[in-house]
């Protein structure tokens, strides 16, 4: 009923409104101005810009045909990208994974140098979070194949889920009776 309504306001009068808006007078556009500076006071002056505009200026022409450039990229980038990419094809096989594929993963059998499965990195905080004397960031670097510093981020920012059962009512508590 709504779409019915607007569409009966927004088609009211729909030619009359259109007429009105072709016959109304055109705004003028702003003058264009001459090469020196000027700005033509008629129309007639127009086409002479317009002239100037389209015609070839052959010094200029000259001038742009003796620029030559010629860039190279920095040997660093380069260096930087050859590296990243020979890490990233190094690969290390997979220490711990999931038995089967119960879970609906696809098993993966290796896995870049510097990265983690997440199996491998809830077993990394696990073991840490049980033994961090002997679970340290350096030696998780080293097992897993990480940056240290990676290791160390993973160590401090990150941990496995601590499940905590409370009993339901233990001995010890006094219950507040009403008197």
């Amino acid at each position: 009923m709504g779409s019915k309504v607007t569409r009966l306001i927004r088609n009211f009068n729909v030619e009359n409104r259109a007429h009105r808006e072709i016959s109304r007078a055109k705004p003028r556009a702003a003058p264009r101005h001459l090469p020196d500076g000027g700005i033509p006071h008629d129309r007639h002056d127009a086409p002479s810009i317009t002239e100037d505009v389209h015609r070839r200026n052959d010094p200029l022409l000259s001038m742009l045909k003796d620029v030559y450039v010629e860039s190279k990229d920095p040997v660093a980038q380069g260096d930087a990208v050859v590296q990243t990419l020979e890490q990233e094809t190094q690969r290390r096989q997979l220490k711990l994974s999931l038995p089967g594929e119960p879970y609906g993963f696809c098993d993966v059998s290796d896995v870049p140098k510097g990265k983690l499965s997440l199996v491998e990195a809830i077993t990394a905080l696990n073991n840490h979070k049980n033994l961090p004397e002997t679970w340290t960031a350096e030696k998780l670097a080293q097992e897993y194949a990480l940056d240290p510093k990676d290791a160390k981020a993973l160590t401090d920012f990150f941990f496995p889920f601590d499940v905590r059962v409370i009993s339901k009512k233990p001995e010890e508590t006094k219950q507040i009776t009403e008197d």
